[in-house]
Formats: structure tokens, C-alpha cells, sequence
């Protein structure tokens, strides 16, 4: 190679360098956003103060992109809960109640914290938590400190924990103490979205 060639590649190389984006908050969340649909096994267990073994639960989680996440419990008993656009609905015994989620804001904005990531909508989880990311792309952790004091007065901090655009965990400290650690895994084979 001569020395002009040598010079493309090297101006090459150092233009692909700057144009390489650092790993922040906006480009994980523009990477989860690429996620429409997803469906994944989960094991969730909730510490509570008043309980000296964790209460375990498993089943299925379902996400729509922009606002449909369903939580499908199968153990230890069978629940359905869906929350799609400003409606929460929980399915249990046979029965259905739905709730307005504008009428309790509270739980819209927690609520926003687990949709929020899922859709990669910084905008959306920026209204109510603080949004700290550590991490390489790799291997990242988002953690959620709510800034609106009602919101704090139910949960202390969320953090999620994950690789590339796949969420690993997602970790719920409550103001009171309690909280619940779920872990997913994604699904494989012909059920898999």
C-alpha cells in the first residue's frame, strides 16, 4: 500500500470512530424501542417485611408495543393482568375489574416506569423519575429514582438490569421495604414473538 492509500484508511477508520455513539441513556432506549412485541417466561419473588420466606410466582409477560404489557401468572394460582393504553384490568377467580389509570396517577407513573423502558421512551420516564444509566451496552443497569413525591411515597427506586436491547431483571424497592425482584427469559421456538 503507498502512503496515500494508508492515509484513506486511517481517515476511514477515525471518521467510523467519532461516528460511533457513546452508550447513554438515549441510545439504549432507541435500541429497546426496535422491540414492537415480545413474549417472555418470568420468575418473580416479593419480599415483604412481614414474611420471612419471599413469595414466589411465575408465568408469562406479553408486551405490545406502544402501551400493552400483560402480566400472565400461572403459579401458585392463576391471575391475568393487563394494562393497555389508560385501562388496568386484573382477571382472577373468574372475575375482571378494570380501573381508570388517569384516575390514579400514582400508578399511572409507576406503571410508565415498566412500559416506559419497555417502549425505550426517555421522554415518558423523564416525567417522573430521574433516569440513571451505568453500564456498557453489553452489560447495563437503568435505575429509576422517582422525582414526584407521591410517586415516591410508593416506590423508593426501580432498576432494570440487562444486556444489548434484552431486559434481564427488573428490581421494585417500595417506600415500605417490600420489594420484588423478576427475572426474565426469552422465549424460543414456535411460541416466541
Amino acid at each position: 500500500m503507498n502512503a496515500r492509500h494508508w492515509l484513506f484508511v486511517l481517515a476511514l477508520l477515525s471518521t467510523q470512530v467519532l461516528a460511533a455513539e457513546p452508550f447513554t441513556s438515549k441510545t439504549l432506549m432507541a435500541a429497546l424501542a426496535q422491540n414492537k412485541a415480545s413474549q417472555v417466561d418470568f420468575v418473580e419473588k416479593k419480599y415483604l417485611a412481614s414474611l420471612s420466606q419471599p413469595v414466589e410466582s411465575s408465568g408469562q409477560l406479553l408486551y405490545t408495543a406502544p402501551s400493552r404489557l400483560e402480566k400472565r401468572t400461572v403459579k401458585p394460582r392463576p391471575e391475568v393482568l393487563i394494562i393497555d393504553g389508560d385501562t388496568l384490568s386484573v382477571e382472577r377467580n373468574g372475575t375482571r375489574r378494570s380501573i381508570s389509570l388517569s384516575s390514579y396517577p400514582e400508578v399511572a407513573a409507576f406503571t410508565e416506569s415498566l412500559r416506559g423502558t419497555l417502549s425505550g421512551n426517555l421522554d415518558a420516564l423523564s416525567r417522573s423519575y430521574k433516569v440513571v444509566l451505568d453500564g456498557k451496552p453489553a452489560q447495563w443497569r437503568l435505575t429509576l429514582l422517582p422525582s414526584d413525591q407521591k410517586i415516591a411515597a410508593l416506590v423508593s427506586r426501580v432498576t432494570v438490569d440487562g444486556h444489548d436491547a434484552l431486559i434481564d431483571t427488573i428490581e421494585v424497592l417500595q417506600a415500605d421495604g417490600s420489594r420484588s425482584i423478576t427475572a426474565v427469559v426469552p422465549k424460543t421456538g414456535p411460541d416466541a414473538r
